[in-house]
């Protein structure tokens, strides 16, 4: 069986939060509808699709009434098997990595906290290729070749027709890498964050080094929002070894005010062009 996509996982995971509201078991949904409990279960858990009148029956008990919240849930069960362009890559890529390119796909707005590295929709290849390669260690140099097309084609959504809004929060610490190797990396890298300073839907403040303690100090993270309701968002954390999705819509809200805390911390938007101006003068 191939993996759930992750929009039949925040399909599944938002009807089971729907059922648990309603203080309903999977058994007292069947009794009153005709899906059996190992049925939903397997809806529940990504398992499985679920078709228009079988979630139709499910959003009705569950009294939910919101039209943009049910044509939401519609959407995510037409498109849940859909697969796009990374799946090329999947010989390469962890299924955790295909979900991300997926939430980015469908994604309006990405709010993105980075402590020791530039955001991925912000790299250079250059800059892309040599974080890969530290990174992942065991990597041949074909797997990095091919992990950095990957990375440059996840850019395309802040090209497309209706680009992803990007807020970026980067420590200062992440801008100041240096690789003797390759002296030109990190200069073209700063100039590329100016350059893509200057597109309206792409906001980049630095957080500087002499900030006072702040929630940043527990990870990077990054909330990405859905066109559909709030309720839907999903925030991410990865490290070395794996990514979590937090998709409980209380825990991604405290993620969102973790977000709004560090913007205010970071410098504003001219003075964080003016660090990024000068530490790139210094290479």
């Amino acid at each position: 069986m191939a993996d759930p996509t992750v929009r039949k996982r925040r399909l599944g995971s938002e009807l089971r939060r729907l059922r648990e509201s309603a203080g309903l078991k999977l058994d007292d949904v069947a009794d009153r509808t005709s899906l059996p409990a190992a049925k939903v279960s397997r809806i529940e858990t990504a398992r499985i699709g679920v078709k228009a009148d079988d979630l139709n029956a499910l959003l009705d008990l569950y009294a939910v009434d919101d039209a943009d919240k049910r044509d939401a849930l519609h959407n995510l069960a037409r498109h849940g098997g859909r697969r796009g362009w990374w799946q090329t890559y999947r010989d390469i890529i962890s299924p955790a990595y295909a979900d991300l390119i997926s939430l980015e796909a469908d994604a309006v707005s990405m709010r993105s906290y980075q402590s020791t590295l530039i955001p991925g929709l912000l790299q250079t290849a250059a800059y892309a290729r040599a974080t890969i390669d530290a990174l992942s260690m065991t990597a041949t140099s074909a797997e990095v070749n091919a992990l950095v097309e990957v990375r440059m084609a996840r850019q395309s959504v802040l090209s497309r027709r209706e680009p992803l809004e990007l807020w970026a929060v980067i420590h200062e610490a992440a801008l100041r890498p240096q690789v003797k190797s390759a002296p030109k990396m990190m200069k073209e890298q700063l100039q590329w964050l100016l350059d893509k300073q200057d597109l309206p839907h792409v906001s980049i403040q630095i957080l500087p080094l002499d900030a006072p303690p702040h929630v940043g100090m527990s990870g990077s993270f990054a909330v990405v929002g859905f066109p559909e309701t709030a309720d839907l968002d999903v925030a991410y954390l990865e490290n070395l070894t794996s990514t979590l999705y937090v998709e409980d819509p209380a825990e991604v809200s405290r993620y969102g005010r973790a977000f709004e805390r560090l913007r205010a911390a970071a410098l504003p938007f001219d003075s964080s062009a003016d660090l990024i101006e000068r530490l790139k003068d210094t290479i």
